[in-house]
């Protein structure tokens, strides 16, 4: 099952304080909404991989769900995959937090040609959907990847967030895509970290100061609506 997560009702009375309701998003334009799919990749999703968070798995569903629903409505679908840099001197300050062992097994597992960097296959990739491969946390600070522009050529300005780690990849990702003025929600159960604590810490300060969290029903009622 994925995470048990609820917004603490303390932060929804400071969300309607500051904007009138608890949810920033009551609509959703399908050809103008992206799901983001954050790193859904064997390294991060299965053990013994050192960066495995096996209830990733248990999300899987969900993001299928939600690829469905926003397929089928003309939204688009986009899969990110982390790839380890190239260079050992690119990103150093990530790398100085590995041990050298550590550092050579992650480098070579998310090289494009690693195991670890394949996507999880029970994923319902369609070929119509955008595969955008980056290279730093967040998928949109420069040098990263070429999501921004994809978007902007699909006039896209609503993202939704989805993958592992909520508090890592997904969140660093959100927080950019509302600093350059996206419309920003992360789907609570279709996100995973290594524990509830973690998830729900990420999620509550998200919705305080960036963005939108809703579940993936929520999501799919949107849509509808």
């Amino acid at each position: 099952m994925p995470h048990d997560f609820e917004l603490p009702p303390e932060y929804v009375e400071r969300a309607m304080s500051r904007q009138g309701r608890a949810h920033s998003v009551e609509r959703l334009v399908a050809p103008s909404t992206a799901l983001l799919v954050v790193d859904m990749q064997r390294y991060f999703m299965e053990p013994p991989f050192a960066g495995a968070c096996p209830m990733a798995q248990e999300v899987v569903p969900n993001v299928n769900r939600l690829a469905e629903a926003i397929r089928g409505a003309g939204g688009s679908i986009v899969w990110l995959q982390m790839k380890a840099p190239p260079e050992k001197g690119d990103w150093s300050a990530l790398r100085d937090r590995f041990s050298a062992a550590a550092a050579e097994a992650r480098w070579g597992q998310l090289g494009v040609e690693g195991r670890g960097f394949e996507l999880w296959p029970d994923l319902d990739v369609h070929g119509t959907d955008l595969r955008i491969v980056k290279s730093r946390y967040s998928a949109f600070i420069p040098g990263s990847s070429e999501l921004d522009e994809m978007l902007s050529k699909r006039n896209i300005d609503t993202l939704l967030i989805a993958g592992v780690a909520t508090n890592g990849c997904c969140e660093s990702t959100a927080r950019d895509a509302m600093m350059l003025d996206y419309r920003v929600l992360m789907v609570s159960d279709a996100c995973a970290a290594a524990t509830d604590g973690e998830h729900a810490a990420a999620l509550g300060n998200f919705y305080l100061f960036f963005g939108d969290v809703q579940a993936t029903e929520e999501i799919v009622g949107l849509l509808a609506g």
